[in-house]
């Protein structure tokens, strides 16, 4: 069922969003790009006359926190919809079932953070280091029954279940996957940014125009390793920028300074290159760098070729040779994927090279290219350079993105469809 035809006159509806929004020590939202694409979805429902049960997590914790809890956005939630949202402090229980049922046509409940229960998640929480395997076992058995109950317990809440939460897609937790199957075909749904996202992966690898190029950034090339991996056979070109680059040229014997570097992932470096020439992939590389002496956006900082690097510096972005053997490898792209900054952006002095990269996939976006930006510092760096309406599609997935071009069924996805 498609939620534009959907009418929600009248049912209780629950929605899983990614609210997991940052906050300052003060509680306050310092980013709410995520609460903002979730609105479409909320509108339609509330207009509709629909009764709204709004559920997310927030963070990673170990059961309830005061710093966690997602009542800190209630005031910016509000706001955003124009209306008053209750909040209850659970997500299962009688207080909770008494909020749902005393809802009203139009009238929205937030729920309290998800993972606060261990039932979430699926994973059991306060073991002992020395636990052994037997009581590993039977802890895990029995977190995973409990995520059965937990996800029939907020199933029950509603006649409607929608997932608008694509940045946890790739999770089978309860709320973003396993409470699907309580419902039937017709009863539940994409939201509006789900349908999108979905849509999006699938114009980039499903109807892939060439020249496909693709821009992988990030620390370390051990985390991007199976998605380079499932890329080298999709792309024309791939660029290969952030801290992972280190590795590759320490890995042909090149002075990095103490830039960021896995020793150990050398062998790797050079199974990637290999796979890049026997399939035909051109891999374009960092020529030079801004390197610092500390971590610090007031460092000494100086630009070296990227294998010059002297000892005691440190690369933290890419110089301007590089960006411009980027722009110039970009040019004619027709698909452009793009997961990664050049940098440490969030410091100033080390931000230039990925605005520069951020301009040139804007100019081939302006020449026709389909350019999907994706993961948590690109959309973030995006935001902060105020290009999102520049590029073709900004994903507010990371791991979910990544794990979609890899070709992996998204649980979150296939719950919704079966």
């Amino acid at each position: 069922m498609d939620i534009k035809e959907f009418n929600f006159k009248g049912k209780t509806v629950f929605v899983r969003v990614d609210f997991n929004v940052p906050l300052d020590d003060k509680g306050h939202i310092t980013d709410d790009t995520r609460m903002r694409a979730a609105l479409p979805t909320l509108q339609k429902i509330l207009s509709d006359g629909g009764r709204l049960i709004i559920a997310s997590h927030l963070g990673r914790p170990k059961g309830p926190s005061e710093v966690l809890s997602l009542k800190h956005i209630v005031p910016h939630l509000e706001e955003l919809l124009g209306q008053k949202v209750r909040f209850v402090p659970d997500s299962v229980g009688e207080e909770v079932k008494a909020a749902a049922e005393a809802l009203r046509d139009g009238e929205a409940l937030l729920l309290e953070n998800l993972r606060f229960y261990a039932e979430e998640e699926g994973k059991p929480r306060g073991l002992a280091e020395d636990a052994s395997e037997e009581e590993k076992k039977a802890a895990k058995a029995a977190v995973k029954q409990g995520q059965k109950e937990y996800a029939k317990q907020l199933a029950s809440l509603a006649e409607v279940y929608v997932n608008d939460a694509f940045g946890t897609a790739h999770r089978a937790h309860a709320s973003t996957a396993i409470m699907a199957e309580h419902f039937d075909r017709e009863h539940k749904l994409f939201g509006f940014l789900m349908e999108k996202e979905v849509k999006a992966v699938e114009r980039v690898i499903g109807d892939i125009q060439h020249p496909f190029v693709a821009i992988m950034g990030g620390a370390k090339v051990s985390s991007k390793i199976d998605i380079i991996d499932s890329l080298l056979d999709k792309v024309d070109k791939l660029i290969l920028t952030g801290g992972m680059v280190y590795t590759f040229v320490a890995a042909h014997g090149g002075k990095i300074g103490k830039s960021l570097c896995e020793e150990d992932k050398f062998d790797l470096v050079g199974e990637i290159e290999r796979k890049a020439k026997e399939r035909g992939v051109e891999l374009v590389m960092a020529a030079d760098c801004v390197a610092a002496d500390a971590f610090a956006n007031d460092a000494q900082k100086a630009v070296y070729p990227i294998d010059a690097i002297p000892e005691g510096r440190m690369g933290l972005d890419v110089g301007p040779e590089t960006s411009r053997r980027y722009a110039e490898a970009l040019k004619g792209a027709q698909t452009i994927l793009w997961n990664g900054p050049c940098g440490v952006f969030e410091m100033e002095s080390f931000r230039a090279g990925s605005e520069e990269m951020a301009k040139a996939i804007v100019a081939e976006t302006k020449q026709g290219a389909y350019s999907l930006a994706g993961g948590g510092d690109t959309v973030a760096l995006v935001h902060l350079l105020g290009l999102a309406d520049q590029v073709s599609y900004v994903s507010t997935g990371g791991g979910a993105l990544l794990e979609a071009i890899e070709g992996k069924e998204l649980p979150g996805v296939a719950a919704i469809k079966k």
